[in-house]
């Protein structure tokens, strides 16, 4: 008898032709999370995929259930395609973790249809050699304290007793490519964890604004990055000079729009950007009524400088549901530490919370030669690989 991890997948199994595509692009990703590990050999045999390791399971499991695509992982025994096997497995199963009181009930999946018992008769038999072989155990097929869970597949049959719950979604890289604006605070890493989620490889584009923001805010997003590159591995982060362009805008333009004209010339930026890395989207943690740069009208007047959609996985949710999922993926205690970004700085005392596009572009009008300060930032933007911790 052996033991692997059983890994689940969910929508992945709704797909229809192209379904080889998602479990391939999946396993590619397991093997890459896994990749310094000892003894890892990933298989695919009918709706399963199969982990086997020479590690310590439960890191196996750990680094598993951060890998968008799977639902669940297991670890199982693996044993022959024989009902004495099948029942001396599911006993040892039985001794290990649920050891001598409590209920129990055994629930098996017959994927093989040629195996020569079927399910409910397998459940009895089974159940019949624990109660025979073990001491004040009783059955219980509504409320156990224990299940046995027993797959039998097309080579082997399968015996696990716990389930642990991964991200699910599709594997990164399926649906391509897209930016992140990325920008030290709680929102922005949730949204690019929630693009990633739905396949997505996201590229970082972090705006830095020395002196006026310290090095450490930028270690402080390059370890945001380090967290989500643990979820869907390298990601690759572009620092922009921004000092420049804010100063300019301070410098030039009506205090009312400091914010608004700063986020225009960030899209512009990182615009190209994503065009230049084969990105065709861009994602920003923008929350709707959150702060003056979200109503309707700002969106709208900021958002009016680029030509690629622009996606807001947040738009929606409420602070505090923003707030549970970045303590849950393991963002928010690197987020609320107090290094300011670019964002925090030359805020006004009365933003315009309802700017006139017409109004804005002949503010930014002021800015002698922007489109200039545009391309001198890309070009001088620093790029990074971040990989996991």
């Amino acid at each position: 008898m052996s033991c692997v991890i059983l890994v689940r997948y969910g929508e992945i199994g709704l797909k229809g032709k192209n379904r080889i595509y998602f479990e391939r692009m999946l396993m590619d990703n397991i093997r890459r999370s896994l990749g310094d590990l000892k003894g890892i050999k990933v298989s695919r045999e009918h709706g399963r995929l199969y982990v086997e390791h020479e590690e310590d399971a439960e890191r196996v499991i750990e680094r598993l259930k951060k890998v968008f695509g799977i639902v669940s992982v297991s670890p199982a025994r693996v044993v022959p395609l024989d009902m004495e096997a099948i029942k001396e497995g599911a006993l040892d199963e039985v001794k290990e973790f649920l050891k001598d009181r409590g209920t129990f009930k055994v629930e098996t999946k017959r994927a093989n249809k040629k195996f020569p018992y079927k399910s409910i008769e397998i459940n009895s038999i089974v159940g019949a050699h624990i109660l025979k072989n073990t001491e004040d155990l009783k059955v219980d097929v509504n409320a156990p304290l224990f299940t046995v869970n027993i797959e039998i597949r097309e080579n082997n049959a399968y015996i696990y007793s716990t389930s642990y719950p991964a991200p699910g979604g599709l594997p990164v890289g399926t649906t391509g490519k897209g930016g992140l604006l990325i920008s030290g605070g709680i929102d922005s890493p949730v949204a690019g964890w929630l693009a990633m989620k739905r396949g997505v490889e996201i590229t970082g584009i972090h705006f830095y604004s020395f002196p006026f923001t310290s090095e450490r805010s930028k270690e402080k997003v390059v370890e945001l990055c380090r967290v989500l590159a643990g979820y869907g591995g390298p990601i690759r982060l572009f620092v922009v000079p921004f000092t420049r362009i804010q100063s300019e805008i301070k410098k030039n333009c009506p205090e009312k729009f400091y914010v608004t004209i700063m986020r225009r010339m960030m899209f512009r930026i990182a615009e190209k950007i994503c065009l230049k890395e084969g990105c065709t989207v861009l994602f920003t943690g923008e929350n709707l009524g959150q702060v003056a740069s979200q109503t309707l009208e700002s969106i709208a007047v900021i958002e009016n400088v680029v030509n690629i959609p622009v996606l807001r996985p947040l738009i929606t949710m409420d602070k505090s549901e923003i707030i549970e999922k970045a303590k849950e993926i393991g963002t928010y205690d690197i987020s609320i530490q107090p290094y300011e970004d670019c964002c925090t700085i030359f805020v006004p005392k009365h933003p315009a919370t309802k700017p006139k596009l017409e109004e804005v572009e002949k503010a930014e009008e002021k800015i002698l030669g922007f489109e200039n300060l545009v391309e001198e930032a890309v070009e001088k933007a620093e790029s990074m690989s971040i990989t996991p911790k």
